[in-house]
């Protein structure tokens, strides 16, 4: 069958969109929530080395990792929720955001078995300098997940693609997204820089290149849960 374009008003009044882009707006919210939240607590086990020769509690560590696991499902529901919008205007891009954010969550779920492997390092009870030595072997391993996901997938799947499709529809305002479509390869060619020794993951540099997406991704989930999708969208395709 033809295929024929709806009208704008049309496109972006449909309730399912309206709903799909308030729960959209939400669970990018609860990533943010969940992804400082998780790196805050974190802490003692990623930063000092005695914790895992004993005498700090581990409960700070669990929850960090509970608030990752938030964080895993909350990025899936985010392609889940804007995949069936995105599908009717950008078929083959909108599987690449889905397939990049998918990518992401991986490289998180191999840093949240890192932290753990440190805990059950820590519950071992064993005082050695080997132990030791193994558990930072595990931060290391949480430090490169942090990298490649968050420092480098995310560019290129939330910032670039996700960027792109929602300049190129205006679904949302084109100067939102233009942060989205900079700031996405700033972070990845920042994450490459890291890769390379150029300066530290921490750094003030790597601070203001990732800014650009920080405000994308804020702004993003804030517009889609307050006013949902724009009324004078590219409409989309239907059978």
């Amino acid at each position: 069958m033809d295929t024929a374009l709806l009208s704008p008003a049309a496109a972006t009044a449909h309730p399912r969109e309206r709903r799909l882009a308030r729960i959209a707006g939400a669970l990018f919210l609860v990533t943010f929530v969940s992804a400082i939240a998780g790196a805050q607590l974190y802490g003692v086990a990623l930063t000092d080395p005695r914790f895992v020769l004993g005498g700090a509690s581990d409960t700070g560590p669990l929850l960090g990792a509970l608030c990752e696991l938030i964080l895993i499902a909350a990025n899936i529901g985010t392609a889940l929720a804007l995949y069936p919008v995105l599908r009717r205007r950008f078929p083959a891009l909108s599987l690449g955001y889905v397939a990049a954010r998918l990518v992401e969550c991986g490289f998180i779920a191999v840093g949240i078995l890192s932290v753990l492997t440190v805990v059950s390092l820590q519950r071992s009870g064993t005082d050695d300098s080997s132990v030791a030595v193994t558990a930072g072997a595990f931060v290391a391993l949480h430090d490169w997940t942090f990298l490649l996901g968050p420092g480098f997938v995310v560019g290129l799947g939330n910032g670039l693609l996700l960027g792109w499709m929602m300049f190129r529809s205006r679904l949302v305002p084109r100067w939102m997204a233009l942060c989205g479509v900079i700031g996405g390869p700033l972070v990845s060619l920042s994450g490459i820089a890291v890769l390379f020794g150029a300066y530290g993951q921490a750094s003030p540099v790597s601070a203001v290149l990732t800014l650009p997406e920080i405000v994308w991704e804020a702004s993003l989930g804030v517009w889609l849960l307050v006013k949902g999708f724009r009324a004078g969208a590219v409409p989309a395709r239907m059978p």
